[in-house]
């Protein structure tokens, strides 16, 4: 079978030309087998072109249907939905006292050590007292000295009054003496206070626990010089019980007001590295909010009698403030957010149906909606490819656990996806 080359224009016009002429010479020598070849040159250039012309195609043929998107789906559940807080928290003391001296002075003896427990009104430090001690006695000295005065004022008295009653002196010298008498009761009013006050500094001398907790660091010894009211001698902290410091969501405020009216809502709080959980009661929301984070403080109370809770360590607060009574619960990653709101796909008749939602409360996986209807099935999986009013086929539940059986999920057949 012979094969020809097309030619461009050009080309093929000088070789058809070329071809007749050969033709005609070959014909008027007597071959009379030159024509059928030119013939057939012209024949199967006329071929050539015919084939290099496309095929029109099949006129039965038809654009495919939309072939079915595969897709797992959830029943609406109606149920009570606690509405629970996850935050973190910081154990923090409910008191803490730093201690320290209320006079300047040596430290005559330290009755405490490091990490002791105390009772509120235990002995901590006992200070240098004898200048203290020295101006008691001065103080009561003048005392007595005053009140001897005072008593030779009202005998004094007690004659005046009995000579001016028989007219033997001036009704005047009587008010003297009975004025020089007041004097003397106000200099030992003075005398006693002075008395008080320097008994009240010699009681700075012996330094007393203001309050029961733990004790840190003793941060001074025997002999140590300690200045008023500077120098911090420890930090006593209270540990049973203890709070826990963590923040609310603005949208929570309202709830854990109620709770706390009501008593205080239970709050758990748990320790990392499975250090135990706790449970305690709120008591505490600031009552204001930071403009910056949108939420507020709040602190919840605990026993901690095995003292485990430690001031400074990180627990994970969990507290339920309500409960959604028969709310209508789908799971999270069945809603799709849109500029026009929520939204979720439902299946009716066997296509994909647009359901506007309105969120009530999200809860962990879970959140409780408006919008759709009990027991009507959500598309949970495979939602990204579903269109409004798209057919779609539910996947078997088999099918989702097997990915081979996903694989052999029903499919459009060849000849509809493709024409011939």
């Amino acid at each position: 079978m012979k094969t020809f080359r097309l030619l461009s224009l050009p080309r093929m016009r000088w070789w058809l030309a070329t071809s007749l002429s050969s033709g005609l010479l070959l014909a008027a020598c007597g071959n009379k087998d030159v024509a059928p070849t030119a013939a057939g040159a012209s024949a199967a250039s006329s071929g050539a072109s015919a084939t290099s012309a496309p095929a029109a195609p099949a006129s039965g043929a038809s654009a495919a249907p939309m072939p079915p998107v595969t897709v797992s789906t959830v029943a609406v559940e109606q149920k009570d939905l606690a509405v629970r807080l996850r935050a973190t928290g910081v154990v923090t003391p409910i008191n803490s006292v730093d201690v320290k001296a209320q006079t300047n002075s040596i430290i005559a003896k330290v009755h405490v050590r490091d990490g002791q427990f105390v009772k509120n009104g235990d002995l901590l430090f006992t200070l240098d007292a004898r200048t203290e001690e020295a101006n008691i006695v001065k103080a009561q000295a003048q005392l007595d000295k005053d009140a001897a005065s005072l008593a030779d004022a009202q005998r004094q008295l007690k004659r005046t009054q009995d000579l001016a009653a028989q007219n033997f002196i001036a009704q005047g010298q009587a008010d003297t003496a009975a004025a020089n008498v007041q004097v003397w009761t106000a200099t030992i009013n003075a005398d006693k206070a002075a008395v008080d006050a320097a008994r009240v500094a010699q009681s700075y001398a012996r330094i007393l626990a203001p309050q029961s907790g733990r004790i840190g660091t003793v941060n001074v010894s025997n002999g140590a010089t300690v200045q008023a009211n500077v120098t911090n001698l420890l930090t006593i902290t209270q540990v049973n019980p203890i709070a826990v410091a963590f923040t609310l969501p603005q949208r929570n405020i309202s709830d854990a007001l109620g709770a706390l009216k009501a008593g205080g809502a239970p709050v758990t709080a748990t320790l990392a590295d499975n250090g135990g959980s706790f449970k305690g009661k709120l008591q505490f929301v600031d009552s204001q909010i930071d403009a910056a984070s949108g939420s507020v403080k709040a602190k919840a109370y605990f026993k901690n009698d095995e003292e485990k809770l430690w001031p400074g360590a990180f627990v994970e607060v969990q507290q339920t403030l309500r409960e959604i009574k028969e709310a209508l619960v789908i799971p999270q990653g069945a809603v799709i957010y849109s500029a026009r709101g929520p939204f979720a796909y439902a299946v009716e008749n066997g296509k994909a149906v647009v359901r506007p939602l309105k969120i009530v409360q999200a809860q962990g996986a879970e959140i409780a909606v408006t919008g759709v209807t009990l027991g009507e099935p959500i598309i949970l999986e495979g939602k990204q490819n579903v269109r409004p009013g798209a057919p779609v086929v539910e996947r078997s539940k088999d099918a989702a656990k097997d990915p081979k059986a996903a694989s052999s999920s029903p499919q459009a057949p060849a000849s509809q996806a493709s024409a011939p």
